[in-house]
């Protein structure tokens, strides 16, 4: 098993923004020119099997740290008004993919659990209803512990979910409490270790690191507590504050948040102590118990990236439902209306309530299975590459590219010979600059992405 290396000053030399490259071309490229046509050639065409991403955006309470595309309300019969415009979308969409077999199904959000029993067996049948699927698809949610009782974990696991994903952040009450985020340690122990019994296949939680008052000993002793509970997979992510941009994070206190050499501290023992604990380091901000598939996915080479991160399929073939979601189908990207007036209204005029997309030409799909082969497994053979790519000289092809990664080379950051790149140990904690060296599109809006760590 692999662990980080630290080195302070590549620290300070590298930690620039960058995408998390969940795409590429990133959403940011998205054009509002783009021809919705172009949607149906690709469903059409596309092979069979894809993956369902479904956003929910309704929170009871809003949590300061989020960024995320949400609608803060109490009142629930605004989620049966959505499903209703849902179930317009889905119908737009049945005909275009009625010999593809679904795989996959995320529901993320906003709070997916925000919806009572009622609404999600509503949402399911929708589902099931205008869209075809392998047998046992893999389906999954992400949970708010406080809005899901235990009635509801049984009611998700009858209704086919097999997958759960925690939003923990951190047990630190201090920290709960700056963010408008305050749950109980014991009840989602309890919700974890129900979730096993119940017979989910994978159980992930989420934390995050750069919180307002986290310091290095409680975020220790938060992760000591998750690892407790034995999730099959955690994930790690930075919090990126830009009050300017997210209204709610306004109320969180600028001295309360860590300076970056404490962010970075934070990240350092979050690595270590979960390598340590058995988690397999899947990249940037992922970890895997050694069985779990996206471990297995990576040590067989067939680990893929999307929209929703680190995946075992959908590379391709993901298609976003609801507002502001966003799908890849064979080449092409397109992001639905950001706010639900708007969505709301592209449906009742029966338009697809896109707002914006792009047609990745061939050269954008030779640089993101690249970027996506070394973001995933941390190496690339070059030659194997090039043929697939019909490339004749690989670096004479990516001379912009070699420019870039001469520092990574002097640095040991990689390992370039005539046959491979291989991102070293040293280097793993960079692998977003290291792909963004192959980026074309990144001087247009670098400043736009968040650091690196």
């Amino acid at each position: 098993m692999s662990v980080i290396q630290w080195d302070k000053k590549l620290i300070e030399k590298y930690n620039i923004n960058g995408p998390r490259y969940t795409s590429y071309p990133t959403a940011l490229m998205l054009s509002e020119q783009f021809e919705p046509n172009r949607i149906e050639s690709a469903l059409r065409t596309a092979e069979d099997g894809l993956c369902l991403y479904i956003h929910l955006p309704f929170c009871h309470k809003l949590c300061y740290y989020c960024g995320c595309n949400k609608v803060v309300t109490r009142h629930q019969h605004k989620a049966d008004k959505y499903l209703n415009y849902l179930a317009l979308e889905m119908a737009m969409y049945s005909p275009l993919v009625a010999n593809k077999d679904i795989r996959q199904i995320h529901l993320g959000g906003g709070t997916p659990t925000f919806l009572t029993e009622a609404q999600l067996s509503r949402l399911m049948l929708l589902v099931r209803r205008y869209f075809n699927f392998i047998d046992n698809p893999e389906i999954s949610i992400e949970i708010d512990p406080r809005s899901c009782s235990d009635e509801k974990l049984r009611h998700l696991r009858t209704l086919g979910f097999n997958r759960v994903s925690y939003g923990i952040q951190d047990f630190d009450q201090k920290v709960q409490v700056a963010i408008n985020r305050v749950q109980d340690h014991d009840l989602i122990s309890h919700q974890i270790k129900l979730s096993k019994e119940l017979g989910f296949q994978s159980v992930n939680v989420d934390l995050i690191y750069g919180l307002p008052y986290q310091q290095p000993t409680t975020f220790s002793h938060s992760i000591k507590q998750v690892v407790t509970m034995d999730p099959d997979r955690i994930s790690i992510f930075s919090y990126a504050h830009l009050p300017q941009r997210f209204a709610g994070q306004r109320k969180i206190p600028e001295d309360s948040i860590p300076q970056p050499s404490v962010k970075l501290q934070l990240l350092e023992q979050a690595i270590t102590q979960l390598d340590s604990a058995g988690y397999q380091f899947i990249g940037m901000d992922h970890f895997a118990r050694e069985t779990d598939g996206l471990a297995i996915a990576q040590r067989e080479g067939r680990l893929q990236r999307n929209f929703q991160g680190y995946t075992t399929d959908g590379q391709d073939a993901l298609l976003g439902l609801g507002v502001s979601s966003i799908s890849q189908v064979n080449g092409v990207l397109w992001q639905n209306e950001k706010e639900l007036p708007a969505y709301y209204k592209r449906l009742d005029n029966q338009q697809l309530p896109v707002i914006k997309g792009i047609s990745l030409n061939a050269e954008d799909k030779a640089r993101a299975a690249l970027i996506s082969q070394i973001i995933c497994h941390f190496t690339l053979d070059i030659e194997a590459f090039s043929r697939q790519w019909d490339i004749s000289n690989f670096w004479q092809h990516f001379a912009d590219a070699a420019y870039r990664l001469s520092p990574f080379i002097e640095d040991g950051l990689i390992q370039i010979s005539a046959h491979q790149l291989r991102v070293t140990d040293k280097g793993r904690l960079w692998v977003r600059s290291i792909c963004a060296c192959f980026d074309q599109y990144l001087d247009n809006g670098q400043q736009r992405y968040s650091k690196v760590v």
